[in-house]
C-alpha cells in the first residue's frame, strides 16, 4: 500500500471530521438562540475548565473540589434543560462516522501511543483486496436471512442427509451467530463451509462479515485464486515493502474469508503460501486472535486429496465443518 493512498484516505478523514464538527456547531448555535441559558452554561463550564487547568499547573489543589462541584452542577442543569425540551444529550455532539477514532483514523492507547483504527485498516484492506467482494453487505445479513428458500422435505437418497435442507441451513445459521458471539475466544474454532454453488455459503459468510465489522474488527474477503495470485505476484515483483504489507494484511486481519478454495491453479509456491496463512492464523503466530472462514465446493476428503496432508489436517483439526446441501437458491424469489 503506497503512502499516497494512505495520505488520500487521511485527507478524507480530515474532511469528514471537519464536516461533523461544523454541523454540530451549527446545531448548537440554533439551540443557543432558542434556549439562551444553554450558551451561558457552556461558557461557564469552559471558564471553570480553564481555571481548573491553571490551578493544576500552579499546584493549587485547594479550589479543585469547589470547581468540580460547580461544573457538575452546571452539567446537571444543562441535562435537565435538554431533557425538558425532549433533546438527547448526544444531539450537541459531532456525529462522527467512527466513534472509536472520531474520524481521525487513529486511536490513542493507554501508553500514549497512537494506533491505526480498525475503520482505517478496513478501508486499506478494501482497496488492496476486498474491492467489490463485500458490496452486498447491506442486503446479505442475518436480518435478511430467508430459511424458506430451502426445501423442508428430507431426501436422504438425494442429499445423503436425513434432515431437510431447511433444517440444516437453520442449524448452520445458528452456528454462524454463535461463531460471531465467540469471536474473541481463542479456543473457538474456525469455519469451513462446504457444498455446491448456490446454497448460501457466500450469503452466510457475508452475514458473519457484517456482524464482525460492527464489532470494530477488520475483514479481508477474497477468493482463493486472487488471494494467492496477489501474494505470489508481489513476492516475485521484489517489491519488498508491498510484499510485507500484503502478508501482514492477510495474516493479521481479524477475520479472513477465503472463498472458492479449490478453484485456484496449484503449484508448490501457492501450496506453501496457503499453508502459511492457515497455520499462522490457527496458532495466532501474529500475536492476536484471528479467525478464518473457508468456503469451498470440495468436501474434507477431497481437500486431503487435492492439498498436502498438513493443510488437510489443519483444517480437519481446527475448523468446524458445515456441509450445505439442497437445490440452487440463487434464482428463487427472496
Amino acid at each position: 500500500m503506497s503512502n499516497d493512498v494512505l495520505n488520500n484516505l487521511l485527507k478524507e478523514y480530515e474532511q469528514k471530521k471537519m464536516k461533523a464538527e461544523i454541523e454540530a456547531e451549527n446545531k448548537k448555535e440554533i439551540l443557543y438562540d432558542k434556549i439562551p441559558r444553554l450558551r451561558k452554561i457552556d461558557n461557564e463550564i469552559n471558564s471553570y475548565a480553564i481555571l481548573v487547568t491553571k490551578n493544576i499547573l500552579n499546584k493549587n489543589n485547594e479550589s479543585l473540589s469547589d470547581f468540580s462541584s460547580k461544573m457538575q452542577s452546571l452539567k446537571q442543569e444543562k441535562e435537565n434543560i435538554l431533557r425538558e425540551n425532549n433533546i438527547d444529550v448526544s444531539y450537541l455532539k459531532p456525529s462522527y462516522s467512527c466513534n472509536l477514532c472520531n474520524d481521525t483514523g487513529y486511536i490513542q492507547k493507554d501508553n500514549y501511543r497512537s494506533e491505526m483504527c480498525s475503520c482505517l485498516k478496513q478501508k486499506l484492506l478494501d482497496i488492496s483486496f476486498n474491492k467489490s467482494n463485500m458490496s452486498n453487505l447491506n442486503v446479505e445479513n442475518f436480518a435478511n436471512f430467508n430459511e424458506n428458500l430451502f426445501s423442508d422435505e428430507p431426501n436422504a437418497s438425494k442429499y445423503k442427509f436425513n434432515i431437510s435442507p431447511r433444517e440444516k441451513i437453520k442449524k448452520i445459521r445458528d452456528k454462524s451467530i454463535e461463531f460471531v458471539k465467540n469471536f474473541d475466544n481463542p479456543d473457538y474454532k474456525n469455519l469451513l463451509f462446504t457444498g455446491n454453488t448456490g446454497l448460501g455459503k457466500t450469503f452466510l459468510s457475508n452475514c458473519i462479515a457484517n456482524e464482525v465489522l460492527k464489532m470494530g474488527k477488520t475483514v479481508l474477503y477474497q477468493t482463493a485464486p486472487v488471494l494467492l495470485e496477489n501474494i505470489i505476484d508481489f513476492k516475485l515483483s521484489k517489491q519488498k515493502y508491498n510484499s510485507e504489507n500484503i502478508n501482514k494484511s492477510v495474516l493479521e486481519a481479524d477475520l479472513l474469508i477465503i472463498d472458492d478454495l479449490g478453484t485456484e491453479s496449484l503449484n508448490s509456491m501457492k501450496l506453501s503460501e496457503l499453508f502459511t496463512i492457515i497455520n499462522t492464523r490457527i496458532l495466532n503466530l501474529n500475536h492476536k486472535i484471528t479467525k478464518t472462514i473457508i468456503s469451498t465446493n470440495l468436501n474434507i476428503n477431497e481437500i486431503f486429496s487435492k492439498y498436502e496432508e498438513r493443510i488437510g489436517s489443519r483444517i480437519a483439526g481446527y475448523y468446524d465443518i458445515y456441509c450445505f446441501f439442497g437445490d440452487d437458491i440463487r434464482f428463487k424469489n427472496r
